[in-house]
Parts: C-alpha cells; structure tokens; sequence
C-alpha cells in the first residue's frame, strides 16, 4: 500500500522540505533546501519541485508534517501555517514534530535499546535549548521510538553544566539506560562548555560520550514525523501550532536598550540596589499585581527593620522588581521575588535571584531555601531550571480562595557548589 507525506522544516536560516513515500513498508525520502532569506517564498516551489520529480501531486499525499521547534521565532510560524493550510485543503492530519527530538533520532545509530540522547542546540543570546529522549525500542532510524524525558527548557549557557548535574538527576525513565549521549549545535557554539566524563541519571552513573550530530533538515523531519504517526501523534490542522520556548526573540535595539529580550545579559542598563523606604510604594503595586495574597507595606518595612537582604531591581530609574532574604545561621531564605508584568520573562527574576544568591555566598552560607505554591509551575521552573531542587511540603502553608489553604513545595539549591552560577 503507498503512503505519501511532506515534511516543511524552517526554524534555521535554511529551508528545508522532504517528501517521504513508503511503498511495502519501505520509506524513501528525497529532499530539497534553500539556504537564503525568504523561507515563505521558497518554501511552495521547494514542495511542488519535489512533488512533480516524484510523479505526485498534493492529492497525493496522506499526511503533512512539520518542524515544531523551539527555533527561530518568524521560521517556525512559515512552516506551521504552510502545513496547516496545506493539510486543511486536503483534508489530512497533521504531525507536529519537536526539533530536539528529529536531532535526537537522526544522530546516528543507536548501539541498543536503552540509550538516553541529551539534545543541547544553540539558542543563540547566551542560551541553548536543551531537551532529552530515551529509545523504548528498535535500532533503526526509522523506527526508533523516542522517548521525551526532558521537555525542552532555556537554559543559560553559564548555568548549562551545573542545571545539567542537577536536573538528570531527578530524571524518570520507563526503562534502563545502556548508556548516554549529547549532541547538538550548542556544544560547538559554546566551546567554553566543559563536560564530565560520566552523568548521574536517575541516581546511577553513566559514560557521557558526545556526537557530532547531523545539520536539522525535512528529512530528520519526515522520519520522525512518520514514527510519530505510526503510534498515534497526529492532529487536526487546526490544533497544529508552534512550539516558542522564548515567547519572544526578534527584540529591536531600543527594546534591549529598556532591558527585554532572552538572555539576562543584555540588561545593560538594568542596576539593582538596597530596598529602602521610598521604594516601597511600587514594590507593593509590583506585589500586588503579581501575588494573589500579596505581602502589605508593613511587611517589607518589617523586613527592612529586622535587617533582612532586601534589593529592587531599577531600570532608568525605575523600579522593575525586587526580592528578599532572611539569612539564618546556616541558611538564607528567600522570602519574595516579584518582576513587574510588563517585563517578566525579560531576566530581570534571574538578575535578582543571581544577586541574591551571591549575597549568601558572601556571607558564608552554603545553601538557599525558599518556598512556592504547588500549583505555581511557571515559578517551579523557573527555580528548577536554576538549580533549585524539591525538599520537601509544607501542607496548608499558603492562604488560597474561598477560606482554603494549599501546600508549598520546599526547594533548595547547594550555592557552594552552584559556584558562581
């Protein structure tokens, strides 16, 4: 039986398509590129080149795939909206497929089942993408069926060794690991990366062995696109979206100028200094557009009264976000941290929390502590992906609606050996 599918890939500065035929249970992929601006001008003649060398013509197909990404912000909604269209006049499903995961499955063969692919692509601003994937079975690349254990996450590439060491720790497999690998374009584009021989994942050691990988192209796509099909991935072209891990990427320069975009270095202008009384009449609106039982005034005089580390973020001026910390005999606590709306997820929380941090380091203290609501998962993130890890629960903890109370997750991160991430 003939099964046909076309695959669009334009996260990257190349545009890619692939189209993929599978006659007796044998898929054969061609593809074609074009490696120049105007992804939605070529991306139509790329398909239908491909299509008329094949003998086919788009009634021909029986479903369409695309790059999802993480990737470039503009590129990833040409190769969405080609394949939504295309897959609505047709009337076929749609398989979205994550960017890590085609890297991961089109790196080369797999000794056995029981690897575990860590995925780390350049993010470009200081950033990378990081994902990863575990083959349940199979060893062959088109029926390779990968496993995401790693959702994709932005990691900064200072904090990338240390976020690693942390995080595949607490990982959760379906099965045993043979052993691990990583690959991707962020292990060339930050050289200044150093890796260990061995990973702990899920509490046992493993050799690391690092892979040279393949560029991401429609192929990697369409292969994966076709396993993901074949065990149920698909959907309706009206579900088919991208997938932005950073919301936002093209900033201009006056918008870097005012302290936006992904990686917290760009705030040049942004300054952060001690909390004082004067402060406090934007530290409570920021607390109180943030917070749904926000800290009063008199809260954060108290804190300054009782000497607690107490810092706002400025910008022009301008007070953008603060935080505060109780700095016990062998521990600081962080009480608070809050970013004004408008420039949340601008690094301004990372900044503060940074400084934080360091304040308890210079003051001897080897681990910080802080607490967050449970139902929280942007802050959970958030301090996950800084190193923070789970202690404990402290039930009924935090006021919630109607007169209810709701648990806080007690997480903590070792600052000695956080260095100076």
């Amino acid at each position: 039986m003939a099964f046909n599918l076309i695959a669009f890939e334009t996260s990257t500065t190349t545009c890619s398509v692939a189209l993929l035929t599978e006659r007796d249970g044998t898929p054969k992929v061609v593809s074609a590129s074009h490696s120049s601006q105007g992804h939605a001008e070529q991306v139509l003649p790329l398909a239908e080149r491909l299509l008329s060398q094949a003998g086919l013509t788009r009634d021909d197909l029986d479903l369409v795939v695309f790059g999802q990404g993480p990737g470039g912000f503009t590129g990833l909604r040409v190769a969405c909206g080609v394949a939504q269209g295309m897959a609505y006049a047709l009337g076929v499903s749609v398989v979205p497929v994550p960017t890590l995961q085609a890297i991961a499955a089109s790196a080369g063969p797999v000794r056995a089942p029981g690897v575990c692919r860590i995925v780390v692509q350049d993010a470009r601003m200081g950033e990378l993408y990081v994902a990863a994937y575990w083959l349940a079975s199979g060893t062959r690349e088109t029926q390779a069926a990968w496993q995401e254990i790693q959702p994709c996450v932005l990691v900064a590439a200072e904090d990338f060794n240390y976020w690693l060491d942390q995080q595949t720790r607490e990982w959760t497999l379906p099965g045993a690991i043979g052993y691990v690998e990583m690959v991707g374009d962020g292990i060339q584009a930050h050289p200044s990366l150093q890796f260990t021989a061995t990973v702990m994942v899920a509490g046992n050691a493993h050799p690391l062995q690092l892979l040279s990988g393949m560029p991401l192209d429609a192929k990697s796509i369409a292969l994966q696109g076709l396993q993901l099909f074949q065990s149920g991935h698909f959907i309706t072209p009206a579900e088919a979206a991208p997938l932005y891990v950073r919301d936002k990427v093209a900033f201009t320069t006056q918008e870097r100028e005012k302290g936006l975009g992904g990686n917290p270095r760009v705030h040049g202008k942004l300054r952060i200094e001690p909390m004082r009384l004067e402060h406090l009449d934007v530290v409570v609106d920021i607390e109180a557009a943030v917070q749904s039982f926000p800290w009063t005034r008199g809260n954060f005089a108290d804190a300054l009264n009782a000497g607690y580390g107490a810092w706002v973020a400025l910008q022009q001026n301008k007070v953008v976000g603060f935080s505060v910390v109780m700095f016990a005999p062998d521990v600081a606590h962080l009480l608070v941290i809050a970013v004004a709306p408008q420039l949340q997820r601008g690094g301004v929380g990372y900044m503060l929390l940074r400084h934080a941090e360091q304040a308890a380091r210079d003051k001897g203290l080897g681990s910080m502590l802080l607490e967050v609501r449970q139902s929280n998962s942007k802050a959970l993130n958030f301090y996950r992906n800084r190193g923070f890890q789970s202690l404990s629960v402290r039930k009924g903890y935090y006021p919630a609606a109607r007169g209810q109370r709701e648990d806080a997750l007690v997480l903590q991160k070792d600052l000695s050996a956080a260095g100076a991430s």
